[in-house]
């Protein structure tokens, strides 16, 4: 895979639910300093994502922040990292699959999840190339929608037709506080967390010490670009209060500018974008699960490649049923918050590994610094909903673990596989 090819599949990762539906539930918190919340995710996610590369240069093995926790903490560490990248993914699955459902079949929704689900699952069985493509087409039409919308509101705006609200004012019945705010930028982060699936094609990359780096700043610069974009559009039209009370917030800014029946453009792309999510998703969860069956972590069927191009099929298939019987039971606010908390949590552990690194450039340790910080912050501050949800799955694992050594007798030590 050549370093185009991970940028497309990091946008494809990361411009998924999150850009249409995060505004809602992000507003309702933060209020008119929903931009504040956004600048804050950014400095985290931005930590993040340099710890990473880092990392991902130095082990470019398959399994992301579980090997190098594994490597530089111990296997605990690792193994929880892995368990709260699993369980965090496996959440955004489930909100990018209801977001599929929610514009597709409103009146449907569990189903057309399921059924995206399947076909996400099966385009990624067919090999990872063609994946890669399937991203780069989805990436293009999300990009051509969202341009096409920006230009209609300047224009409608410049008309008179549509007048911009002032963002900063104080249309909410109270002011938002900086617990809000802080909320607000954990909520956000489930949006921005897609770079993680380059770090994870460690061994499916060209010349990873280089091309993994580069590929995530890429990512990382024009997704900001956009999402920053897309939050003042959202803000200006619809306002924090109008944002906060909407499910479909970028539809809701379309039917003011567009024709009814041109709305439909803006529910197909946010389709779309979901739809390549997805699939960039569950290939990254049926990576590190792979990772963690290797170890004896997971069930060792799960570490099985298989088929023409040496794919974890009964992985990537088991991570597919849970997502299904998960996303008829939730909803997809729900399945944000919990998401982030699982997937905060896994880079708190990515700072932390980044931190161990001999010969680190003084820059970066403080870079790894402000990220584990971010993260526990931001993980502090979810609603207690998702932190209540996330923290029980997270203890779980943890007994899992401690079961699985005190069960077979073995050493708390294990070899990671590259």
């Amino acid at each position: 895979m050549t370093r185009g090819q991970a940028v497309t599949v990091g946008m494809g990762s990361m411009i998924g639910a999150g850009l249409f539906v995060v505004w809602a539930p992000a507003a309702a918190a933060a209020g008119p300093l929903l931009l504040l919340s956004l600048a804050i995710v950014a400095i985290v996610a931005g930590a993040n994502a340099s710890s990473s590369a880092v990392l991902a240069a130095r082990y470019p093995a398959a399994g992301g922040t579980y090997v190098y926790g594994t490597e530089r903490l111990g296997a605990l560490p690792g193994f929880l990292a892995g368990w709260c990248f699993v369980v965090g993914k496996t959440g955004s699955c489930v909100a990018m699959a209801l977001t599929i459902g929610v514009y597709v079949a409103p009146d449907y929704a569990p189903v057309a999840a399921a059924v995206s689900v399947v076909a996400v699952t099966a385009a990624n069985l067919s090999g990872l190339q063609r994946s890669a493509t399937v991203s780069r087409i989805v990436v293009a039409i999300v990009l051509s929608v969202l341009a096409g919308l920006s230009v209609s509101v300047l224009l409608a705006h410049q008309s008179g037709t549509v007048l911009f609200r002032d963002a900063a004012g104080p249309d909410l019945s109270g002011q938002p506080s900086a617990y809000g705010v802080l909320q607000a930028a954990g909520l956000l982060f489930f949006a921005f967390a897609g770079y993680a699936r380059i770090a994870t094609l460690g061994e499916e990359v060209r010349d990873p010490e280089r091309t993994i780096g580069q590929a995530m700043a890429i990512t990382f610069a024009v997704v900001l670009t956009l999402y920053v974009a897309v939050a003042v559009l959202v803000l200006g039209v619809l306002g924090p209060e109008g944002a906060a009370r909407s499910t479909a917030p970028v539809a809701e800014v379309a039917s003011q500018v567009w024709a009814p029946e041109w709305v439909w453009l803006v529910r197909c792309a946010a389709a779309c974008a979901a739809v390549g999510a997805l699939l960039n998703m569950l290939l990254g969860i049926s990576r590190t699960t792979l990772a963690m069956a290797r170890d004896g972590h997971l069930p060792s069927a799960l570490a099985r490649v298989d088929g023409p191009h040496q794919l974890p099929r009964a992985a990537e298939v088991t991570i597919a049923v849970v997502v299904v019987v998960v996303a008829v039971s939730v909803d997809v606010r729900g399945a944000i918050g919990f998401s982030s908390f699982g997937v905060l949590l896994y880079y708190a552990v990515t700072n932390a590994s980044a931190l161990t690194l001999a010969g680190t450039r003084r820059g970066q340790h403080t870079v790894a610094v402000v990220g584990l910080a971010g993260c526990v912050v931001l993980v502090a501050t979810l609603p207690w909903s998702s932190v209540l949800s996330g923290a029980l799955v997270v203890a779980l694992g943890a007994v899992w673990y401690g079961a699985r050594l005190r069960l077979r007798g073995s050493s708390t030590s294990f070899t990671v596989e590259g």
